[in-house]
């Protein structure tokens, strides 16, 4: 089998975009558009060269080691960008060029491109499609019989070149050796002054060499040129993620309103109710009820998980853990086995233990809780002292009563009750009751007196 390489152009400023973050780095459905062209190209080419030029230190940043540079000063032309790359391009094999802002193309699209290629025994093939609104392509010029003559640039086409619908979608597919042939030939005689990739095709039929071109369906190599065209790619990559989760056995209510990121993995059965947010790096397992209008990213949930109204973040929930409504899991919360979080829970960098209940209007934040604990109404955990965090920890089958303040540094031993409204600042041993609240007194006949100067106010 032959060497495979892919060189990806990501040089461009963009400017259409009207933003300080490079293009190519623009993010849809959780990836960025560079990073959806690398992973569509990734299961046929283990070596990738992205040409970098606007934004180079973002891009590598975002990509750091995983894929080789090529740097190109000036952005002179899709050929110019190539010639940047070729001292890094093998002297055979098959070498794949992409447009960094086409996130829409899959592997499927570019197996089917190389299979024409080998089919037909071509120096180059080019990936073509008709379109509904050419303007902006370059357009595929045929000839007589059928075959691929040129391809013109549109600010370089005629009135009647540029009624032709069928364009280059700027995906190509090089045999090496052609390829740094022809890159010393390439000339800047056109109106922008630049080197055209699409020259290279010229030159390789002017050496009798075949060249043939693949028609696709046009939407899979939509380029991103501003942040309408960004939201209607989103809008179709959604369509395709939520229609491959549902083929899989996840049921959508409303798939119209439910945003799945790539990459995020739901299990069968799952129900996921309008409104529903799965961003980032999230697993789902089976038979789980996520929303309405719940937010989870980067997070881990098991089977059996039902969450309602809630917003979770970087958290480990295990099978049949219940959350919400209202509530909010922040960043290290774990949640094992059987938890339930109920309404206007807010946990954070918490360890909760199998079984054990926050039913509601609580906070934690850097806790160890044991299992099978109840922390009544209004329970909070007072970690900070206004300099550092503190951790409170509270062991197995405690039971807090409604409206307690832990406050923390504290240790609440095993099977011990802390009474309502008590505010708890020493260590509590195992099976003591404890009571950090104010005497109350009652005076007698005085209620009315408060309700007199009430009413005449």
């Amino acid at each position: 089998m032959q060497q495979r390489i892919a060189v990806i152009l990501a040089a461009g400023e963009g400017k259409r975009m009207k933003s300080s973050l490079p293009k190519v780095l623009h993010r849809l459905c959780g990836r960025t558009l560079l990073g959806h062209v690398l992973g569509a190209v990734d299961p046929l080419c283990a070596e990738k060269i992205v040409v970098v030029g606007h934004g180079a230190d973002s891009v590598r940043k975002e990509f750091g080691d995983s894929v080789r540079y090529a740097h190109q000063e000036r952005q002179l032309g899709t050929g110019h960008a190539v010639m940047q790359a070729a001292p890094l391009l093998p002297p055979s094999g098959l070498v794949f060029v992409l447009c960094g802002d086409t996130p829409l193309l899959t592997v499927d699209v570019l197996r089917s491109l190389q299979v024409v290629h080998e089919e037909r025994g071509a120096a180059a093939t080019v990936l073509t499609s008709r379109v509904p609104e050419a303007t902006g392509y370059g357009r595929i010029v045929r000839d007589t019989a059928g075959g691929l003559s040129r391809i013109i640039e549109d600010r370089d086409a005629t009135g009647e070149e540029r009624k032709i619908d069928e364009i280059n979608t700027g995906v190509y597919l090089f045999e090496a050796a052609a390829l740094h042939d022809a890159l010393p030939s390439l000339r800047n005689d056109n109106s922008q002054e630049e080197y055209y990739l699409t020259d290279v095709l010229q030159i390789l039929l002017q050496k009798g060499l075949a060249v043939a071109a693949c028609v696709n369906d046009w939407r899979l190599a939509l380029g991103i040129n501003d942040r309408a065209q960004l939201a209607e790619a989103e809008t179709l990559l959604r369509a395709r993620i939520n229609t491959q989760l549902m083929l899989s056995g996840v049921t959508m209510v409303d798939p119209e309103t439910t945003y799945v990121d790539a990459g995020v993995h739901v299990g069968r059965e799952t129900v996921l109710l309008p409104g529903t947010l799965l961003l980032g790096h999230t697993t789902v397992g089976e038979g789980c009820a996520i929303g309405p209008h719940t937010e989870i990213r980067d997070s881990v949930l098991g089977s059996s998980v039902v969450v309602r109204h809630s917003v979770i973040t970087g958290s480990v929930l295990d099978d049949d853990v219940s959350v919400g409504p209202f509530a909010h899991l922040r960043p290290e919360t774990r949640l094992h086995t059987g938890v339930k979080v109920g309404d206007f829970v807010e946990i954070k960098k918490s360890d909760i233990g199998r079984g054990s209940k926050i039913p509601h209007l609580s906070y934690v934040g850097d806790a160890e809780v044991g299992c099978d604990v109840n922390l009544g109404a209004g329970t909070i955990v007072v970690n900070y002292d206004g300099r550092q965090k503190h951790v409170t920890r509270i062991g197995d089958r405690t039971f807090i009563g409604c409206n307690s303040n832990l406050v923390a540094p504290l240790s609440i031993g095993e099977g011990a009750f802390v009474a309502a409204g008590s505010t708890v600042t020493r260590d509590v041993p195992a099976e003591a009751l404890a009571l950090g609240r104010v005497r109350q007194i009652n005076k007698e006949k005085m209620a009315a007196r408060f309700l007199q100067r009430e009413e005449e106010g």
